[in-house]
């Protein structure tokens, strides 16, 4: 597999630091001429961002870059772009690895580069699979562990490491001695469309590319060129190719892929969809255990009073995210419809009720251990009842509007 043209950039991110060190480690020995772009965030607190530009031989270059606005990544998206593009123009440089802090999210990072012009080819998240489930339990704020952004960020360990994990299509998974069965099927079902690589997999032989014969003399005699090795399964996905917009809209609720029913090595993921609406007041009351039934919950849901809005709901860590992401498209007029980006009336259009559109409940519950029945009639405790849902739409809209508080409507 050749290098593409330009420079192209592989981002690779995580909260697993051994893990992804040794991804990026890995990726300098396999593509000669590549070099890594590095912000350490946890300078932050002198007020400027630090910045390392190294290769497999060491460190080529150091420099700062100052906070923006007290936030350090601020000054890592502003510092970023400007230094890949002095990395293109120049030259001889064969491959950009921005390896991302502890928390930054491979998202924005992706984002950034793209809109600066420069190619992203790869997005990777490394983990460590005896890590995942500690991770993802952890409900820890980033800044009590010295991880956070910048001054505001609110954001936990689980919910960071469940965002950086979900995004990557690529996963690099280190050699864990201590991970076992258990903890490679909740990697595999937490984020089953993933490509998993692990770091230290090489190429057998017989994979290296035949060699080629050339005339060098013109005089009709070949000889054999030196061999060239194929690159490593871990350097081809970081060239594989990156669509900045499809990674963005996988992540929407309304057309995310959510892992599929599963259960195996004492994991489960159930899938739960329901063409009823959850009663605000009950499904209000059942929150705590409906969150705490699952090492990780996501999905969207619909409330008997305010039938108009798609909510989301994202849990991990113990911690619930609750927010409406704008209207279900049945709640749209006509005319609206060509506002809507095609991959999200697409996936409308998948399972499109006559009477409700897409209006649904759709919730993935993934953990070990799961009380797979007991969820169940949890979450069809906190639908309407029949009689409830005979009253009809506008009965519905009088029920007590219990998510106000946590909307902050």
């Amino acid at each position: 597999m050749a290098v593409p043209p330009g420079l192209p950039v592989v981002i690779v991110g995580g909260l697993h630091a051994d893990a992804r060190r040794a991804a990026v480690a890995r990726l300098l020995a396999d593509v000669p001429g590549s070099v890594v772009l590095h912000h350490d965030l946890a300078t932050a607190a002198a007020g400027t961002v630090v910045r390392t530009i190294r290769d497999a031989s060491g460190i080529l270059d150091a420099g700062e870059a100052p906070l923006v606005n007290d936030c350090a990544c601020c000054a890592l998206r502003e510092d970023l772009v400007p230094e890949l593009e002095r990395l293109r123009d120049t030259g001889g440089t064969r491959l950009a690895v921005v390896e991302l802090w502890d928390s930054v999210e491979p998202k924005a990072m992706a984002e950034v580069v793209t809109a600066g012009g420069l190619t992203v080819t790869g997005v990777i998240t490394a983990v460590d699979p005896a890590l995942v489930l500690p991770y993802l339990g952890n409900g820890d704020d980033l800044a009590d562990g010295g991880l956070a952004a910048a001054a505001t960020d609110q954001r936990t360990v689980a919910d960071t490491f469940a965002r950086q994990l979900e995004y990557a299509p690529v996963l690099a998974v280190a050699d864990s001695p201590e991970a076992d069965d258990e903890d490679r099927e909740l990697l595999a079902q937490l984020h089953p469309t993933a490509r998993q690589v692990r770091i230290g997999q090489d190429l057998p032989p017989e994979a290296a590319e035949p060699s080629e014969l050339s005339d060098p003399s013109g005089d009709g005699l070949t000889v054999p060129t030196p061999r060239r090795r194929a690159l490593s399964p871990l350097a081809q996905a970081a060239l594989a190719g990156f669509d900045v917009e499809a990674a963005a809209a996988a992540q929407h609720p309304a057309c995310a892929l959510l892992p599929a029913e599963a259960d195996a090595h004492g994991v489960s993921t159930l899938v739960w969809s329901m063409r009823r609406p959850f009663h605000p007041e009950r499904l209000y009351a059942a929150l705590e255990d409906l969150t705490c039934a699952a090492a990780r919950s996501r999905g969207r849901f619909w409330l008997a009073d305010k039938p108009d809005t798609l909510f989301h709901w994202d849990a991990a860590g113990g911690a619930l995210c609750v927010e409406s992401t704008g209207p279900w498209l049945a709640s749209l007029p006509d005319a609206a419809w060509d506002m809507v980006p095609p991959v999200r009336r697409a996936a409308a259009a998948l399972d499109w009720h006559p009477e409700h559109g897409d209006r649904c409940q759709h919730l993935v519950f993934t953990s070990p251990g799961l009380d797979r029945d007991g969820l169940e009639r949890l979450l069809e405790s906190c639908l309407l009842t029949d009689a409830e849902y005979a009253a009809g739409p506008d009965a519905w809209q009088r029920l007590p509007h219990a998510f106000d508080t946590l909307l902050e409507v």
